[in-house]
């Protein structure tokens, strides 16, 4: 497959190995913290960062109060979409170090505590895979072509695409080769950018290299895979044409997904890949970043396929009352019907950041990225995000957070445009997703504030990150930071995490405020734009375990979500 090792050293031992229970699965009650390893630490000062710094830096998390950390895509790549782009899946890009630096990064976890979720990339490869390039040399009709989906073009000469299909980075899905007689040739399919063209899961033989993947990270002591773009992979019988509209269009209603997504063949992946997991201690697991209808989540989930999906409906939701309860309510009750835990999130390396996101109007339509003609209100932002981040963590599940975010992070819109890599800006002018991925402030006075000895850094950062560098939070009362901390460590004192503690809505509340029991803990949110008198009762004396802003006796200020104690 690649010129890689694939043995690998004894792992470190686990995390609290426990008999393996639905009580005592670590996976179903998990804050997990995503790294994304470019942005997080750079330790040898070329202004990336690496594997070696996210080892330094485990300690952070640990304190943070996280369970695990889940590390976006650290393979061999030329990056041309920031990892996501594979050349070899089991050997680290020399960017970010060496398979011996994954080692000691996961062995270090495991001695912290941590869990480690690596990034699994099965819906295509890089284009500078050795694979794609055999099959670029083999020439039609052969076995190495048929690794990928390759397929005659239409049109006298085969000068059109194969079908209508577009690419989620925008323009067409599909690119025609010249072959190695230098005559026009096939076409091959990319769903995302012409440097990633997409697997032929019809080939017995990518399965193969798939379950040989997954036990080569398993093996170094993985405890289970974050799999990107867990809806894709398996396409349609026959390649049809997507439905256009009368405009010519491709025509997606809305809820759905684009005829190359979610076709049920996927599923059978899973269950392929279920018991390789299943045969390997500790609890390894399966979470998927399936972009599909909520209905259809529970055929992804359960004991014979994948453990976890992400719930992108609470990251969808609307600020407000009805927004909100309907994005906990039904995500409970699909994942409840299967047996998994709902998983929150608000935000990731794909989304504006939702200090950002917060700080329009409820019903401000987002584009590909934050231009710079959108300014958010970053008080009314970071206000919203804070409570919005009490409601998750009091949630039962698993709940994954996005690195900076518990820094209030915003979104950066003034990133120079020749200094962008996403390829949906490259391809279509759109700000992209640059914004979310801006390299962490660690200590405020530092040169790259800490991300690198050097000063450098492969995005700028913004004069604001500095107010909110981690050595400018530490030990800070009422910083972000320091609500994340404590939310963070009440959260697995009290048990808020385990999925039968259900969730129950609260009645009689002023208008705009939104409330959940979960046991000894109540939460309310108010969603207004003025402070709300709590009822006199049991609520207004109740004991504040922690809240997103200061309080004032029997008021809940705007904006606002505070955890009470109550009998």
């Amino acid at each position: 497959m690649t010129t890689s090792p694939l043995t690998a050293p004894l792992a470190a031992p686990r995390p609290s190995e426990q008999e393996s229970t639905p009580e005592k699965q670590w996976w179903r009650d998990a804050v997990v913290y995503q790294v994304y390893p470019r942005s997080f630490a750079d330790s040898n000062g070329d202004g990336m960062g690496d594997l070696p710094g996210v080892t330094e830096r485990l300690p952070y998390l640990r304190d943070l109060g996280v369970d695990a950390i889940w590390l976006s895509p650290f393979y061999t790549s030329p990056q041309k979409d920031g990892g996501y782009d594979v050349a070899d899946y089991i050997d680290v890009d020399p960017r970010f170090g060496s398979l011996s630096d994954a080692d000691e990064m996961i062995g270090r976890a495991h001695e912290l505590g941590l869990r480690v979720i690596v990034d699994i990339v099965p819906n295509h490869s890089s284009d500078q895979h050795v694979l794609f390039q055999e099959a670029l040399a083999a020439g039609p009709g052969s076995p190495e072509r048929d690794m990928y989906v390759f397929a005659e073009g239409k049109g006298e000469d085969g000068e059109l695409p194969p079908n209508n299909w577009t690419s989620i980075f925008h323009g067409p899905a599909w690119t025609r080769i010249t072959e190695a007689d230098g005559t026009p040739g096939q076409w091959y399919l990319h769903i995302f950018d012409t440097s990633q063209p997409d697997w032929n899961w019809e080939n017995p033989r990518v399965h193969e290299l798939f379950r040989d993947v997954l036990r080569f990270w398993l093996d170094r002591g993985a405890d289970g895979f974050r799999v990107d773009v867990a809806h894709g992979m398996v396409k349609p019988e026959g390649l049809p044409d997507a439905t256009v509209n009368a405009e010519g269009l491709i025509d997606i209603p809305e809820g759905e997904v684009p005829v190359y997504f979610d076709n049920d063949g996927v599923l059978d992946i899973y269950r392929e890949w279920r018991p390789i997991l299943d045969s390997y201690e500790g609890d390894r697991m399966l979470v998927l970043e399936a972009w599909i209808p909520e209905q259809r989540l529970p055929l992804y989930i359960g004991d014979d396929k994948a453990h976890q999906s992400f719930n992108f409906g609470f990251l969808q939701a609307r600020w407000g009352v009805q927004t909100m309860r309907a994005a906990i309510e039904k995500p409970l009750a699909l994942a409840d019907a299967v047996g998994s835990p709902t998983t929150w999130v608000l935000s990731n390396h794909d989304v504006i950041r939702h200090a950002s996101r917060y700080g329009f109007a409820p019903d401000h339509a987002f584009g590909e990225g934050l231009a710079r003609d959108e300014v958010p209100d970053a008080e009314l932002g970071l206000h919203r995000a804070r409570a919005a981040t009490l409601l998750m963590l009091s949630l039962p599940g698993a709940a994954y957070l996005y690195q900076g975010e518990e820094l209030g992070l915003p979104e950066v819109r003034d990133i120079p445009d020749e200094l962008r890599e996403d390829p949906a800006h490259l391809r279509a002018g759109v700000p992209g997703r640059d914004g979310s991925r801006v390299p962490l402030p660690w200590v405020r006075d530092a040169p790259a504030l800490g991300f690198s000895s050097t000063g450098r850094s492969w995005l700028p950062q913004p004069e604001v990150f500095g107010e909110l560098a981690v050595d400018a939070q530490e030990g800070v009362a009422g910083s972000t930071l320091e609500m994340y901390r404590t939310a963070l460590h009440l959260r697995r004192e009290l048990g808020l995490g385990r999925p039968d503690g259900g969730v129950t809505f609260l009645r009689d509340l002023p208008g705009g405020v939104l409330g959940v029991s979960r046991g000894e803990v109540t939460v309310l949110v108010n969603t207004t734009d003025a402070a709300v008198v709590l009822p006199p009762g049991p609520l207004a004396a109740a004991e504040v375990l922690v809240a997103s802003a200061p309080l004032e006796p029997g008021t809940l200020p705007a904006d606002t979500a505070v955890w009470l104690r109550t009998e």
